[in-house]
């Protein structure tokens, strides 16, 4: 029988309890006290944490099957234009979308880049502090910095420890590969980053050697590093991979024979195809951006996701749909 309290969180059976605990990886014990909470009360309890090790490994174990995972992650351009309209928007907002992020801590400030960058700095500072640095004892801060940098300029591009320490040596820098790895393991467990495996589609099997990486949030990677022009493709490339996890797919980047496809998208038993392009500004860029897709001989729907602003069309079972239309479609 659980005693009722007058001033405490467990009421008397029969009463609903809900708790809500954030930033639960910052108390110690904190799973003793969510155990006990679980076997004396009927309660509905939410955890939260930042650190994504805390979410994948440790609840499993010190929780032992009892909870639900829900991932959340910036704002994608729907909830966007919700925050920025309040209603059904009328316009699409893709453009602020891109150079800003979903962090959804701007739509708190008047909506100038000057202030959206200040705020999206501090989180930056505050994430890499805390989660990042202080959590890994990280000595060598300046190195860090520079493989953040490295990363995401090459947001979409393969990447691999070996590659990064390469990059280093030949600007006469030592750097191990065991190094680099444990860099890019602890920006993953801070979910600054998302690493992406990439799949043989003919041998149906993972690779187990150059993946790719995605931030979080591009808005965040602009605050690292700045909005660049020339990095329009690998920002859509981004926002799509961000959106499709925001929908439940697991994704894979897909090698077919020499071609590559973007994603692979999978949720439950749906499998679907994507290639994201910036414009397709004559027929060799069209026919580059297909050619994958005609190199996969299964009957799995095939999407190409492009800024062309064109009528959604259809051929040789090839979707093409404009991408803003498409990340509001949901």
């Amino acid at each position: 029988m659980v005693r009722k309290r007058e001033r405490g969180f467990i009421n008397a059976v029969g009463e609903k309890l809900y708790l809500f605990i954030d930033e639960i990886q910052e108390i110690p014990g904190w799973e003793k006290a969510i155990n006990s909470f679980l076997a004396e009360a009927d309660a509905d309890i939410f955890i939260t944490g930042s650190n994504s090790k805390l979410l994948a490994g440790d609840l499993a174990d010190l929780l032992t099957g009892r909870y639900i995972e829900i991932p959340v992650y910036p704002l994608v351009l729907s909830e966007f234009a919700y925050f920025r309209h309040g209603k059904t928007a009328e316009n699409n907002f893709f453009d602020e979308f891109l150079r800003v992020g979903g962090m959804p801590g701007i739509h708190h400030l008047d909506f100038q880049e000057t202030w959206i960058y200040q705020y999206l700095t501090a989180v930056r500072d505050s994430v890499m502090l805390k989660d990042v640095i202080k959590r890994n004892n990280i000595r060598n801060i300046a190195l860090l910095e520079k493989i953040v940098l490295f990363v995401f300029s090459n947001i979409g591009n393969i990447i691999s420890a070996r590659k990064i320490a390469d990059y280093f040596k030949k600007e006469q820098r030592s750097l191990g590969h065991e190094t680099v790895y444990n860099y890019l393991r602890h920006l993953e467990e801070a979910c600054i980053i998302y690493k992406v495996p990439r799949f043989d589609i003919k041998g149906k099997k993972l690779l187990e050697v150059s993946e790719k990486y995605y931030l979080t949030d591009i808005g965040l990677g602009h605050a690292f590093s700045g909005y660049k022009d020339s990095m329009i493709s690998a920002y859509l490339e981004n926002i799509v991979c961000i959106e499709l996890m925001h929908r439940g797919y697991k994704i894979s980047i897909g090698k077919v024979d020499m071609y590559e496809i973007d994603f692979i998208a999978r949720r439950r038993s749906d499998t679907l195809y994507i290639q994201v392009a910036y414009l397709l500004a004559d027929e060799t860029m069209r026919e580059r951006e297909l050619r994958p897709f005609y190199a996969v001989k299964d009957n799995y729907p095939k999407l190409l996701l492009t800024m062309d602003n064109l009528p959604k069309s259809s051929e040789d079972g090839i979707i093409r749909q404009y991408l803003p239309d498409w990340l509001l479609d949901t």
